[in-house]
């Protein structure tokens, strides 16, 4: 399979038909090699408009329809969080590699399930922690290796949005994983843990909703290195959506939003600013759809920009910061 894969344009299917969907979608015409054949929903009707919209050849009423679609070679499951979990297992249990949605599961012990499962199957898994390959993003990266900020001392990041949201909405209703944390502080925790790994120190703070779900929060980790991150996310106000990486000897200023960065600006002490323009095109996703199918013709089944052990150690921190402030999916 993957010997086929290195000679061909590898064939993605899309799990859910939603907005995140239909981006994908679009990006996805930017990635060379790509071939958008199939979608699934969980009504006919759903992937049929779905797919008119976006010249899918087929569409499917069912996930495991999708999933024993013999010409495919991954999809990606963009449902709400909720269902991820359900879903990727669906569509590894057809055989397919798959792409899924952050955050990976509600939990790290679903998390753990799917990457386990993948593993015992030799299944490509990643999830769609697009940060992590964005452009900009690995250049901020490499400055921070080179040196050019000295030891980063300090991270700082925000994610919130005004809503309101009505109490059905999937970022209030428990039930399907709302809250701000899973929605967009995953963000801001994962920023912090790209650049300083695990902390050892967790403080976290949320106001919560009549729903049960945190709507303001607040985080604060801590390194034994001497590192902190001041992180915050919300869904009752908007917020700059920006960051800034502070080091003993610079720092590097992330624009809006700040894991899709426009620019970075790299502040060196006793220098001008310089500016890491972005050279971007499309809305984002085509750079972890490149790196799916980079992953797949080598025959890897796991990226080294999303690693499992990333996205496990991820969920792990935001189960810790849950049980802090009080949010339970059980």
């Amino acid at each position: 399979m993957v010997q086929e894969i290195s000679t061909r344009k590898t064939r993605w299917g899309i799990l859910s038909t939603g907005w995140i969907a239909g981006r994908f979608a679009e990006d996805l015409r930017l990635v060379p090699g790509a071939e958008l054949v199939a979608v699934g929903s969980r009504t006919r009707e759903s992937a049929e408009l779905f797919a008119a919209r976006h010249d899918v050849p087929r569409a499917y009423a069912s996930w495991a329809e999708l999933a024993a679609d013999p010409d495919l070679d991954v999809i990606y499951v963009a449902t709400p969080h909720a269902a991820h979990h359900e879903a990727t297992l669906a569509c590894l249990a057809g055989g397919k590699a798959v792409l899924v949605e952050k955050p990976c599961t509600l939990d790290l012990a679903t998390s753990t399930e799917l990457v386990e499962t993948a593993r015992a199957r030799g299944l490509f898994l990643m999830e769609a922690m697009w940060m992590r390959t964005n452009p900009i993003i690995l250049r901020v990266v490499e400055l921070i290796a080179e040196g050019a900020i000295g030891e980063v001392t300090h991270v700082r990041a925000d994610f919130g949005v005004a809503g309101p949201f009505p109490p059905e909405h999937r970022m209030r209703a428990r039930t399907l994983g709302g809250g701000a944390l899973l929605d967009l502080g995953v963000y801001p925790v994962s920023l912090a843990h790209l650049l300083l790994g695990v902390p050892q120190h967790t403080h976290a703070w949320a106001r919560l909703s009549p729903e049960g779900v945190d709507e303001n929060t607040g985080i604060v980790l801590g390194w034994d290195s001497g590192a902190v991150a001041t992180l915050s996310c919300g869904m009752v106000g908007a917020t700059a959506i920006t960051a800034s990486i502070t080091g003993t000897s610079g720092r590097i200023d992330l624009s809006e939003p700040f894991f899709r960065p426009g620019s970075a600006v790299l502040h060196r002490l006793g220098a001008e600013p310089e500016t890491i323009p972005a050279d971007l095109t499309g809305g984002g996703y085509q750079y972890e759809a490149a790196e799916v199918q980079r992953c797949l013709a080598a025959g890897l089944t796991e990226s080294p920009l999303v690693p499992h052990s990333a996205t496990l150690e991820v969920m792990a921190l935001l189960d810790d910061i849950r049980t802090r402030v009080g949010v339970s999916y059980a």
